[in-house]
């Protein structure tokens, strides 16, 4: 099986909206994504780039995204913060989130990061396994928290 990850192009942006409803679906919130392939196109293509990403192309399809942005860590420095490794379900272990996974340590190990950080749902035992396998250490004393801002 032929995978070629490349980074994400403009053109790419309908596939990547794709696959975050893909994920949104998987965990039970797919009315939450407001996303467009407009808004896409302007926060990773456009002249105020928001995130990078790495796709996975499988026949000509992307079957596959590692999606994510700079942070500051207050005690590390320059952090990037991985929002989402993304395959589609059809896709799922033919080893494609390692390759992306791989390709996002590589980015951030060539610009000379001290730290990547995401987050995974407590009840998706096989990402909680497959970051494990790669040596991330789950933090248990640590919980997300978010403010929904409407505007």
């Amino acid at each position: 099986m032929k995978v070629i990850i490349r980074k994400a192009k403009k053109k790419d942006s309908e596939s990547i909206l794709k696959l975050i409803k893909e994920l949104a679906f998987f965990e039970g919130e797919a009315d939450e994504v407001i996303l467009t392939k407009e808004s896409i196109e302007r926060d990773g293509f456009g002249k105020k780039k928001l995130f990078n990403c790495f796709v996975a192309e499988y026949d000509s399809e992307v079957v596959g995204i590692a999606l994510f942005y700079a942070r500051y860590s207050t005690w590390k420095g320059p952090t990037l913060h991985l929002e989402d490794l993304i395959v589609t379900e059809s896709m799922k272990g033919c080893g494609i989130g390692t390759k992306l996974y791989d390709a996002f340590i590589s980015f951030a190990t060539s610009k000379g990061v001290k730290r990547v950080e995401w987050v995974v749902l407590d009840w998706n035992e096989s990402a909680i396994k497959f970051y494990k396998k790669s040596g991330a250490k789950i933090l248990k004393d640590w919980k997300t928290v978010q403010l929904k801002i409407n505007n």
